[in-house]
């Protein structure tokens, strides 16, 4: 098992979830981050610090595209491994529906 961030992380990209995991596997686009499935240790320590929600157990059901998207962009984003401040308009996001298709974007972020 691992964990997997889904969709409600788009264009919100709080970094809480970042700042309690023990081994650094979060990875950072332009506008959500990721965790390297490999690298996760299955603590679960980052789940309820996510406000939108947004980290998920692979174990749940419909996850496979998320989990192959974390494994894909988290080879190639730059590891991040501290707390940032979240996109000014994050709030405006938190409960938008289809962020996927209107907002994603494949480009990676700044890192530490």
């Amino acid at each position: 098992m691992t964990y997997i961030v889904n969709e409600k992380c788009i264009k919100c990209k709080y970094t809480d979830c970042v700042e309690v995991c023990p081994v650094d596997c979060f990875y950072e686009g332009e506008n959500m981050l990721v965790i390297h499935p490999d690298e996760c240790i299955d603590c679960g320590v980052c789940e309820p610090e996510c406000p939108v929600d947004a980290i998920k157990p692979d174990t749940e059901p419909g996850l496979d595209k998320w989990l192959e998207l974390n494994r894909k962009h988290s080879e190639t984003w730059p590891n991040i491994t501290s707390k940032k401040e979240a996109p000014s308009d994050a709030d405006a996001y938190k409960d938008e529906q289809g962020k996927f298709e209107k907002h994603f974007s494949s480009n990676p972020g700044e890192g530490d």
